[in-house]
């Protein structure tokens, strides 16, 4: 008779344990986000080349007088307890630009964005590891995340991901620092020789409103660079954002680069803000920067762009002028020119 109701005790304690881990997964489903792009891009020196390069070289929006598509990108995540994961894939030309022959998806239509798990250790601690999007920069790979369609050259030149492991340690809402262990080279999920670059960041908000983050990633294989990420919602209309960055290319190598980007924002309505991005980008001497002006060279680059939403849809209209300290442009004539300008309109649907 004991032993009849101890069985029934574990059993009944069991149906328990599983009825409740059912309440905490239907507590926290499984969440799903992403988004669809296409554009219309017009380069004014009416620059076509079959490789699918640009005569801007920064990342993205490449095709010219043509009504393209970027991406349909997909997310997914979860949080159970303690235990959390996200995986996200980028289909279409967007997320195939950011893939490299290491990766094994050179030429392909996807592209795997995310993909990491994590466990908060404490209310406090968070560790994460995985393929995740960098924490380096102000701007990111989703249309969804920028406010400009184009991209910056310190986002093209910069890390896009990072594979590796990471602790986070939050000290309160204000701040907290990120220390972690990443692939020898950027862009990777598969080390090239070992696990041998160094991150952190530091977050700081000093007051309401205002984030920093200061960031670096340092290797022999990768190189350093050191980040600088800051916004101030000023006024309920008014924000201002800065990304400073400064790379120096392994010894292997040789060069780097260094910038600074201004981003100023005016809500002129609820469903209309209007925003300038003002950029300077200079290569380093004795080296090259993968997009940008030859060694020692310099651009100056302006794009004005107006964000129109109408609930998940935003119309992104822009027109961006750069300018190079030598000639690195093509102008209608197909001749070297220090200037190039062009004019976009993209559809972006978030969901």
């Amino acid at each position: 008779m004991k032993k009849l109701l101890l069985t029934a005790a574990i059993f009944t304690a069991a149906i328990a344990a599983k009825a409740q881990d059912t309440t905490k997964s239907a507590d926290n489903p499984l969440i799903i986000s992403g988004s669809v792009d296409a554009y219309y891009k017009y380069d004014f020196s009416r620059f076509r080349n079959a490789a699918g390069s640009s005569n801007i070289p920064t990342s993205f929006a490449t095709d010219q007088n043509s009504v393209s598509i970027g991406m349909v990108d997909l997310a997914v995540k979860k949080k159970v307890s303690k235990a959390s994961f996200v995986g996200e894939l980028s289909f279409g030309p967007r997320g195939e630009a950011q893939s490299i022959p290491n990766n094994g998806t050179n030429g392909q239509s996807f592209h795997i964005q995310n993909l990491y798990m994590g466990y908060d250790v404490t209310d406090k601690l968070n560790l994460t590891a995985g393929y995740m999007a960098t924490f380096v920069g102000y701007e990111v790979i989703s249309p969804v995340g920028n406010f400009s369609y184009s991209t910056s050259y310190l986002f093209t030149n910069g890390p896009f991901q990072n594979a590796g492991f990471k602790a986070t340690y939050a000290f309160n809402s204000k701040v907290s620092l990120m220390a972690g262990i990443f692939n020898d080279t950027w862009n990777n999920y598969q080390s090239t020789r070992d696990v041998s670059t160094f991150g952190a960041q530091l977050f700081v908000s000093p007051v309401k409103g205002w984030t920093a983050y200061i960031n670096l990633l340092s290797g022999k294989t990768s190189g350093t660079i050191i980040d600088l990420t800051t916004a101030y919602q000023i006024t309920n209309a008014f924000k201002l954002g800065l990304n400073g960055a400064s790379f120096s290319a392994p010894d292997a190598v040789k060069g780097g680069f260094e910038g600074v980007a201004l981003y100023p924002q005016l809500a002129v309505s609820k469903d209309v803000t209007l925003g300038l991005r003002g950029e300077y980008f200079k290569t380093k001497e004795g080296g090259f920067a993968p997009a940008g002006p030859p060694a020692g060279k310099s651009i100056t680059a302006f794009t004005l762009t107006a964000n129109i939403k109408a609930g998940p849809l935003t119309l992104i209209p822009e027109a961006r002028l750069d300018n190079g300290s030598t000639t690195q442009f093509l102008n209608s004539n197909g001749g070297p020119t220090k200037q190039a300008s062009q004019f976009l309109v993209a559809a972006v649907y978030a969901f």
